[in-house]
């Protein structure tokens, strides 16, 4: 397909964002001064400014935004500059995506971008794998609001912390054995099919008790869950006396002030306590149990706003769906480096068609090339400014704030006039590779 000129430039997008109790407020947040510098709008001290998103999700949807840039790079401040959102611009525009992702997905974008400002713990959940999204959407499609999986990958930029999948069978023996509130809860009997399950029982059979186990776990009564947490608490305020409690202890403790009597608190127990330093990545396949505890990351994920909730929320809980979704695959999850394509450019490659990310961090006065592509994508400065050319066209400044997107088989290049900090979604390159 040839593009038209105007399809060969950079689009700038004006973005949506998500204030859910749990982000952080004000300017203590990295979305909210995004966002202010993004849309134009002031930032609220006390509210909570929790998710940037950028894409075609109609959740939080990005309109192109139609204004020239002033002089100084700053965006034009007026209700009018927001024209279509950008799903309607690309359904008017599909050669934008490239003929294999069209093909693969249609006239829309495989993948949402996001910016997470995470003051308390998200829910602990997961996201449905395709077929069953299909299924929970057509029985609730007023809670699950789309029929498509949500494979995702968080990207620190603060140190981050989050919980993700179950810790091995060794460690949950050790977790029953030094936290004796959980057998009470959940009964001795459960207890003691971990205790004497080994690995040579077979991969299949510790599944099979692991989810009998946090099945049993995630269904105790409200009075029970109060009754153990309480015990919980006061054991492990005692015995920091005395000792220096784990860090996993010190999480519970936390929790429990964030989420008072609820389950999702004793279950940490049963997962993989994960920090990441700035730079390094986690991803999550479907029906992958987690949730993120605290710091700043980016996020990138298959264009859906699916989950499956069973604690640490006030939200619509599904335990029993939730229960019986998960993979229960244990031990500690990779964690991305990214692999550097340049000086200045890390790519981070998680095992989803849908999507990859560049890091790019530019120091003052230098410049890179993003080579065209076969997708689309979009760019996010998170700090400083540049000049950012399409092609060969004339460059564009930006600054902290600006998201664009860019058409497939465009080659971006940037200099940068300050040390520049910027991150782009795409599809994922294999996606590509795959068809040479």
């Amino acid at each position: 397909m040839d593009s038209t000129p105007s399809q060969k430039n950079l689009l700038r997008l004006r973005c949506s964002v998500q204030n859910y109790d749990w982000g952080l407020k004000g300017h203590d947040s990295r979305v909210a001064r995004l966002y202010a510098r993004n849309s134009g709008s002031e930032t609220r001290p006390d509210s909570p400014y929790a998710e940037l998103w950028m894409g075609t999700h109609e959740s939080g949807p990005s309109f192109v935004v139609q204004a020239p840039r002033a002089s100084n790079g700053v965006s034009v401040d007026v209700d009018d500059d927001v024209g279509v959102s950008l799903k309607k611009w690309i359904s008017e525009n599909p050669n934008v995506l490239g003929d294999k992702v069209l093909r693969n997905w249609g006239c829309d974008l495989p993948f949402l971008f996001k910016v997470l400002s995470v003051a308390k713990a998200l829910s602990i959940q997961a996201h449905p794998n395709k077929e069953l999204a299909r299924a929970l959407h057509k029985a609730l499609p007023d809670v699950y609001k789309d029929d498509n999986h949500k494979p995702e990958m968080a990207l620190a930029i603060t140190e981050f912390e989050a919980l993700c999948g179950f810790i091995s069978i060794e460690e949950l023996k050790g977790v029953l054995c030094n936290v004796p509130e959980i057998v009470e809860l959940v009964g001795s009997a459960y207890a003691n099919q971990i205790l004497h399950i080994n690995e040579q029982d077979g991969e299949e059979k510790v599944k099979s008790v692991l989810r009998s186990i946090f099945t049993q776990l995630m269904s105790a009564s409200k009075e029970m869950i109060t009754k153990v947490l309480s015990n919980i608490k006061s054991r492990l305020q005692i015995e920091s006396q005395v000792r220096k409690l784990t860090d996993k202890e010190l999480l519970v403790l936390r929790l429990e002030k964030q989420y008072p009597a609820d389950v999702g608190v004793i279950s940490a127990f049963f997962f993989n306590y994960v920090k990441l330093n700035p730079g390094e990545a986690l991803y999550l396949g479907a029906d992958e149990l987690h949730a993120y505890v605290s710091g700043e990351c980016i996020e990138c994920m298959a264009t859906s706003d699916n989950v499956v909730r069973a604690g640490l929320t006030p939200k619509h809980r599904d335990v029993k769906t939730l229960c019986s979704m998960l993979t229960y695959k244990q031990g500690f999850p990779e964690i991305l480096q990214g692999v550097p394509l340049n000086s200045y450019v890390r790519r981070y490659l998680p095992p989803f068609d849908e999507f990859e990310v560049d890091q790019c961090i530019l120091p003052h006065g230098a410049s890179t090339v993003f080579p065209a592509v076969s997708g689309p994508s979009i760019f996010l400065v998170m700090a400083g400014e540049g000049i950012m050319h399409a092609g060969s066209s004339k460059g564009e400044v930006v600054t902290e704030g600006d998201v664009l997107f860019a058409p497939a088989n465009t080659e971006i290049s940037i200099e940068s006039e300050s040390e520049l900090q910027l991150y782009r979604a795409g599809v994922n390159d294999r996606l590509f590779q795959a068809s040479l």
